[in-house]
């Protein structure tokens, strides 16, 4: 039976690229056939490393059974998995989150969730010696998903592991890890093609504080202001997002990569005041507010949050 592998909705670069690594692993390494799919369209920046590396862009479902046999990689927040997944056969989850609870598996499991920056770097260590079978492809779609989950390195989640594989997969690649990653980060920035509604929900999780819910989106570019000169348009469409996906408000953070500072659009009052609890800031009468040093989703914002 084939186990399929997939990731959050909203695939990111990891999302993407972890189940094609561990399908890889289980199909041509162990032996048991796999298949990664994805839960939505990834972004632009997955999208570009399955074209770099001429990798098949995996099929995406919406829903699983109870005759599915799955594995779970970069997420283990049934928020985030598609309806059904408590019928379906889970036989593994491989993660970098914070343990969320609320999964029901049909026997006991394989479960590792390590404090890294990336769930391709706990993939490689889980391959130990069989690391080393990798295709260039394989490789490629790795050293992509540590760049982006370390913003190269510069995000707090950072661990010096994550970046000596980095260091070690773009040797191999004869890759220079500057000039890639630009590259990456370039294919992210570009969110033209993409309507306001796209872009809120492109990178996103839905996290509660104080009983409200909110949908928390993380957009990062080289380009800030190609999204900032769109806020009313975005600050338009959160109400309509928010009623659509059943949460009190949208939160839009545009994480600048190079200036390494983050802007919080501030459509309202309740943001605002979520603003200056979570971040020690005062946002005054604008509609942006620009958090210095605010990088990572994971690790800076949703644990801050408050009201």
């Amino acid at each position: 039976m084939t186990t399929l592998v997939f990731g959050h909705k909203s695939p990111d670069t990891d999302s993407t690229g972890s189940p094609i690594i561990w399908a890889w692993y289980m199909t041509e390494v162990l032996g048991n056939p796999a298949e990664p799919r994805l839960l939505g369209e990834p972004n632009t920046e997955a999208a570009f490393m399955l074209t770099r590396w001429s990798l098949d862009k995996p099929v995406i479902i919406s829903q699983v059974s109870a005759a599915d046999k799955v594995v779970l990689v970069d997420t283990n927040n049934p928020a985030e998995l598609p309806a059904g997944i408590n019928d379906a056969d889970i036989t593994a989850i491989i993660d970098h989150h914070k343990l969320v609870g609320g999964l029901e598996t049909k026997g006991p499991i394989d479960i590792t969730i390590r404090p890294l920056a990336c769930t391709a770097t706990i993939m490689h260590d889980l391959m130990g010696a069989d690391a080393a079978k990798m295709p260039e492809a394989i490789k490629g779609a790795m050293l992509s998903c540590i760049l982006s989950d370390t913003l190269e390195f510069r995000s707090p989640t950072t661990t010096d592991h994550d970046r000596a594989l980095a260091e070690r997969l773009a040797e191999e690649l004869g890759i220079t890890i500057a000039d890639y990653a630009a590259e990456m980060f370039a294919a992210k920035s570009d969110v033209s093609e993409f309507s306001d509604a796209e872009l809120l929900r492109m990178d996103s999780k839905e996290y509660a504080v104080s009983g409200t819910k909110f949908r928390v989106s993380v957009l990062e570019t080289t380009s800030p202001k190609m999204i900032l000169d769109r806020k009313a348009s975005l600050m338009s469409a959160m109400e309509t997002v928010a009623a659509e996906d059943g949460v009190d408000q949208v939160l839009l953070f545009v994480v600048d990569i190079l200036n390494e500072e983050a802007t919080l659009l501030v459509p309202n009052d309740l943001v605002r005041r979520l603003a200056e609890n979570s971040f020690a800031t005062v946002c005054g009468d604008g509609d942006t507010v620009v958090l210095p040093g605010i990088m990572s989703r994971k690790k800076q914002i949703i644990p801050n949050l408050a009201l």
